[in-house]
């Protein structure tokens, strides 16, 4: 099969890569390297089976051309990470939607399958004890620029489905709910590997409000056979899917596991959210997916727990820092 990966060297986009690499797939990937990293792929640059675009995904004759030569695309390309979205609103909402609207739009031309990547985020402040599929999302103001994010992917999700409902074109959307995982940097507020190469430094956990918010995190060698099940599943399409973990962890107890498998002696550092991102900045006090959808389909059930993926995140970034023993 030929696939073109949209942000094919990001975190997430990279493992998907890998994966389909090791099947025997074509890959394209089109990346404009300005969050993902070229060395995520970079051992794959000399197969004849891997092809590389450095390009922005809004640019449409590139795309255009891409789109033609695969069977089927992976739009994982977006603006990523809370600080990005704080510090850089316009990119997020221009990259987001524009990104997205010339993806459909060529593969509608050449009725080639899509898979959208979506985020936990559209569900906004809702207060829902498990967020699913079908649920109402509140959203916090305008004038919060933290929400940009949340909006734009709302809009990729109604432009995708109805290119779905209007011209039938065969699009999967997935919301995605803190996918980790070595390699993913923490350069973007990215919590787990920011927490953990603090810790190996000996360093304090700088956590952001009060460390009760609560989060649950999938480890990409989850997410990623499940974006490839749900892209080839015929039933799956026109549908939207939750994607993630039901072990709730609060920010403040996964700090404590951190410091507990790295030795450290950093200890805790609590940093208000006005000091972090500004005045007035909101977040969500719980995160947790429904995935019955997911499971029922295509049998989704997430195989490591948070301390596995802890403890590989702590050995990659232990070698990452010349720290092995």
């Amino acid at each position: 099969m030929r696939v073109l990966v949209t942000g094919g060297a990001g975190f997430i986009g990279s493992y998907l890569v890998e994966t389909l690499m090791a099947r025997g797939d074509e890959v394209y990937i089109l990346d404009d390297l300005s969050t993902g990293r070229f060395s995520n792929v970079e051992r794959f640059e000399n197969d004849p089976r891997f092809h590389c675009v450095v390009d922005d995904v809004a640019h449409e004759p590139v795309v255009d051309q891409l789109v033609q030569k695969v069977d089927v695309i992976y739009h994982l390309a977006a603006a990523v990470g809370v600080q990005l979205i704080v510090d850089e609103p316009v990119r997020t909402i221009e990259t987001n939607i524009r990104g997205t609207e010339v993806i459909l739009k060529h593969a509608c031309r050449y009725r080639k399958h899509v898979l959208i990547t979506s985020t936990s985020e559209v569900y906004g402040k809702s207060t829902q004890p498990k967020f699913k599929e079908d649920d109402d999302r509140i959203m916090g103001p305008t004038t919060k620029c933290r929400w940009a994010y949340a909006a734009s992917k709302a809009i990729d999700e109604f432009l995708a489905l109805a290119y779905w409902y209007e011209k039938r074109l065969p699009v999967v959307i997935v919301r995605l709910f803190n996918t980790v995982g070595p390699r993913q940097t923490g350069r973007y507020g990215m919590v787990v590997p920011r927490f953990v190469r603090q810790a190996l430094q000996n360093e304090p956990l700088t956590i952001f409000g009060d460390g009760k918010q609560t989060r649950c995190f999938t480890y990409v060698g989850d997410v990623v056979p499940a974006l490839i099940q749900l892209l080839e599943c015929k039933r799956a399409q026109g549908e939207i899917f939750n994607i993630g973990s039901d072990e709730e962890v609060s920010i403040e107890e996964m700090a404590r596991r951190v410091i507990k498998k790295t030795g450290s002696a950093g200890g805790l550092q609590y940093i208000s959210y006005e000091k972090a991102y500004g005045e007035g900045f909101e977040d969500m006090q719980r995160r947790v997916p429904d995935t019955s959808k997911a499971r029922e389909l295509i049998g989704f059930a997430p195989k490591f727990n948070l301390d596995q993926i802890l403890q590989a995140v702590v050995d990659y970034e232990r070698k990452a820092l010349g720290l092995e023993k």
